[in-house]
């Protein structure tokens, strides 16, 4: 149920800030080439709104599998090592979380008591980098799930996304729609 409710959560304010920023952008790009003015705060406000997408766009990458990796020596590890090396990876990485939580931590604490503001917008700085603390604790949450799928054996390696074998795929499939609609012809040299 827990998995569930940060899924929804998750996507949810990963699209409300994608949104957001885009309109942001649009509205910031209307006016300095239409009206020639602007507002200083829409560039930091989206400064910041990148900056939450892209860790939690980085946890949501481990949940769908959409992260790109170098795996090539990996694969030629056998399906049970290759299981083993996996699991020292993402405890490294839960490792490396675990660094950038303590110290989000103390960095939030000190912006919290010193009472700082954002240097456009009236919002305490501890809340709008708050993203820091957010982000790497779903990014521990997502590792951990995935140390959970290899330590039961439910997996062996991490899900990464390959782009070669993507790009082919669109390749035959635009190959077959062209020889089915019988414009093959028109694209031989």
């Amino acid at each position: 149920m827990l998995k569930r409710i940060v899924d929804r959560l998750e996507e949810g304010v990963i699209s409300l800030l994608l949104v957001g920023m885009t309109l942001l952008v649009f509205y910031e790009v209307v006016l300095r080439f239409v009206f020639n003015t602007g507002h200083g705060w829409i560039q930091e406000v989206t400064l910041l709104t990148s900056a939450w997408m892209v860790l939690l766009g980085a946890s949501y990458g481990i949940k769908v599998g959409c992260h790109i990796g170098v795996d090539a020596v990996v694969r030629l590890i056998p399906t049970g090592p290759r299981r083993w090396v996996s699991m020292v990876a993402t405890v490294l990485a839960l490792t490396y979380c675990g660094i950038f939580i303590y110290g989000s931590w103390i960095y939030l604490s000190k912006m919290y008591s010193i009472g700082i503001h954002l240097q456009d917008v009236p919002v305490p700085r501890w809340i709008a980098h708050s993203f820091l603390l957010i982000g790497f604790v779903l990014l521990a949450f997502r590792l951990s799930q995935l140390l959970w799928s290899f330590a039961i054996g439910q997996a062996s390696g991490f899900r990464l996304a390959d782009e070669v074998a993507d790009a082919l795929k669109e390749a035959d499939a635009l190959k077959e729609t062209v020889e089915k609609d019988g414009m093959a012809e028109r694209w031989k040299p």
